[in-house]
């Protein structure tokens, strides 16, 4: 029996940066798969050749949006994509918060400002201050939080991204992150893992582009709450079976309750390094799914 074809889907940042794309190639080869790395904006005509597409470190997506969705839908034509075109969509946006705190999933509180709309400085009172993010980015881009007092800092960088026809996010700002962000990983809906890591956004007014997406990062154990709340998330995502990979990004509110942040489907760091079981599970989630398909 020929061995499966996969491609790892990654970028030229991924193939630069991700330290887990080669651990994963080589241990999906290792269960008999022919594996190999691929960049998502190759050849169009390559995905035919495979029996499986993985996305992992398409780090760059947010910055080429459409383009990268018109290649998900062409590659999921051509061959199996995981996770498939219609999360991919919907997790793109960060709306899709909206529609998870609506399945009474507990989110941070969440204002959406939309291109052409007008704002003031009121929109951007908090207690502890605010977050303003655009709907969609990645590793924190174009990001900042403001303290008390910079409202007129925080709606100026929210005009210059509606000025761009970028929708935006405020968020207030939960003084708890201090205590760290904490990510949770599942593959094919079954917890593996969890990491914290530092607060992002440590000095307020400040937009940088280059701060590391993931400071400090160590393993962690999540609470029974925290568990709790990272399944309801993903039982809330709309698709008919658990995504093959998720990492759910949790922080505590000013009640010590976990609420989450952002739920990621696309191309998050799995932070496969921090458990040494970690490749092995996501090899065999990869398996066993294929296995599935197979069998109808």
């Amino acid at each position: 029996m020929e061995a499966d074809r996969i491609a790892i889907v990654t970028s030229g940042a991924g193939f630069a940066y991700d330290a887990d794309l080669p651990l994963l190639v080589d241990a999906l080869r290792e269960a008999g798969t022919t594996a190999e790395a691929v960049a998502w904006d190759a050849d169009p005509a390559v995905w035919g050749r495979y029996d499986l597409a993985v996305i992992r470190s398409t780090w760059d997506y947010a910055g080429r949006v459409e383009e990268f969705l018109a290649w998900a839908d062409t590659a999921g034509a051509a061959t199996r994509l995981w996770n498939p075109p219609a999360t991919v969509r919907w997790n793109s946006d960060k709306h899709y918060l909206r529609d998870l705190a609506a399945r009474s999933v507990p989110v941070v509180p969440t204002r959406y400002l939309e291109p052409g709309e007008t704002c003031t400085e009121k929109d951007f009172e908090s207690a502890d201050g605010i977050v303003v993010k655009p709907v969609v980015s990645a590793s924190a881009q174009d990001t900042a939080r403001y303290a008390p007092g910079q409202e007129s800092l925080a709606r100026q960088h929210a005009e210059a991204l509606l000025s761009r026809g970028r929708g935006v996010m405020v968020q207030p700002y939960l003084h708890r992150v201090a205590e760290g962000e904490r990510a949770l990983v599942f593959f094919n809906g079954v917890f593996s893992h969890a990491i914290r890591k530092g607060p992002l956004l440590t000095e307020a007014g400040v937009i940088d582009n280059d701060r590391a997406p993931h400071p400090d990062v160590v393993a962690y154990q999540p609470s029974a709450a925290e568990l709790d709340t990272a399944r309801a998330a993903l039982a809330a995502a709309p698709a008919p079976q658990p995504p093959l990979f998720a990492r759910v990004d949790l922080a505590l509110d000013d009640l010590g309750e976990p609420v989450l942040m952002e739920l990621e489907l696309i191309e998050p760091d799995l932070f496969l390094s921090h458990d040494p079981a970690a490749v092995s599970r996501f090899t065999r989630a990869v398996t066993d799914r294929l296995a599935q398909d197979r069998t109808g």
